[in-house]
């Protein structure tokens, strides 16, 4: 059966945070809980990831559920980890910043 356009992107998704991690597929499998075999079948969009697996993917991979299934990559959990990482003494000069760029959105 061939893989839908969206399974192929969460795959690729998937394969390009594991190579980040310099996981290899068995290794990436081990940590989600499945078989390496499976977990290629992710990767090539052949195999869907259940609702539990993905947050484990979240958890365990560090991988935002918004990017992994959209691509999107400006999300609000990334913005609170800006933030979480800006130095004290930057942080109010970014919320000014953030507040700035929200009121072009409105």
């Amino acid at each position: 059966m061939p893989a839908s356009k969206l399974l192929m992107d969460i795959g690729d998704r998937l394969r390009e945070r594991r190579e980040e991690m310099k996981l290899t597929q068995k290794e990436a499998g081990k940590l989600l809980g499945i078989s390496e075999t499976f977990y290629g079948e992710i990767e090539r969009g052949n195999k869907r990831l259940s609702i539990e697996r993905m947050l484990e993917v979240e958890k365990k991979m560090d991988i935002d559920l918004t990017y992994l299934l959209t691509g999107e990559r400006i999300t609000a959990r990334f913005m609170v980890d800006v933030y979480n990482k800006c130095p004290e003494d930057k942080q109010d000069l970014l919320e000014e910043l953030l507040v700035e760029i929200a009121k072009l959105y409105q």
